[in-house]
């Protein structure tokens, strides 16, 4: 198995959500595999803490998807959960025992031996970037996590953990959409092309605001108008824009319905030009670029 991630790649922090049997969330992962995507993002937070138990309940009953897929957890968020009692407030904690304890709560949870990528969920102001690396270095020489990278990190807090790390950092997971283009232009985005750290689009359909577009806004409009133009949906639209940028985003989708992310799947082939790109750019922040 190749040791980049797929593409595309499937968020399962609804699956809480999705009224799903084990059996059917075991399907969904076999036929996402079928079209592709091998790569599923998780948080120890997700689903108030349940989330990663629910997916390691599928696995256990088809313990054969083990070996075909590759997991992406995040840590660093600590919730005011009855999950966790402990907690009086909501804060962060990047301590290196926090780490690694999460590391192998998430690992005991989903029933697995390994994790694909583990990222610092949100930057911590009392990060210590030394702590985080040897948190780091535990797990790596454990064979308990396969590489790093971070969440939602500006680029001065990216090339704070970078600079003490043994190896580079492998992405920065952002929040960016049609919706949300601020990492175009903060140097987030530079940076990852600057390092070549692939980027992940965390709602890159705006929490679906992108995937029912209404004619109210004129990026509602333009979506519409150009997807008609090119026989794609909206939505295939929004992730192709996102596909075509040259930092290699990759899209995470959060759809558990097949029909829909086979229809997020064929955007891969969706070809725009510059000036289509631009066009749907200028309708999202609402002028033209300077």
């Amino acid at each position: 198995m190749s040791t980049e991630n797929s593409r595309l790649i499937l968020g399962l922090w609804r699956i809480a959500q999705w009224d799903m049997s084990p059996e059917q969330v075991a399907g969904l992962v076999g036929a996402c595999l079928d079209l592709g995507i091998d790569t599923f993002d998780l948080a120890d937070i997700y689903g108030d803490y349940r989330c990663e138990k629910m997916f390691g309940v599928a696995l256990q009953a088809y313990a054969q998807l083990k070996s075909r897929i590759k997991l992406i957890g995040k840590c660093g968020i600590a919730l005011v959960s009855t999950a966790r009692p402990a907690h009086r407030v909501k804060h962060y904690n990047t301590g290196r025992e926090h780490i690694v304890a999460a590391v192998e709560n998430s690992l005991r949870s989903l029933g697995v031996e390994k994790l694909e990528l583990l990222l610092i969920h949100r930057p911590d102001p009392l990060m210590n970037a030394d702590e985080v690396v040897e948190a780091f270095d535990l797990l790596k020489r454990a064979g308990k996590v396969e590489g790093f990278g971070v969440s939602n990190f500006l680029p001065h807090q990216f090339d704070l953990l970078q600079s003490r790390m043994h190896e580079p950092l492998r992405t920065n997971q952002i929040e960016v959409s049609l919706m949300h283009t601020d990492s175009l232009f903060d140097g987030t985005l530079d940076q990852c092309q600057r390092l070549r750290v692939t980027p992940q689009a965390w709602s890159p359909l705006a929490g679906g605001a992108l995937a029912h577009p209404h004619e109210a806004t004129n990026l509602s409009r333009t979506l519409m108008r150009v997807g008609h133009e090119l026989g794609v949906t909206p939505e295939q639209l929004a992730i192709a824009w996102l596909l075509h940028h040259p930092s290699g985003i990759r899209p995470i989708l959060g759809s558990g319905k097949l029909p829909r992310i086979r229809e997020l799947v064929d955007a891969q082939h969706i070809v725009l030009d510059r000036q289509t790109w631009f066009e749907l750019l200028e309708a999202a922040m609402g002028r033209e670029v300077p």
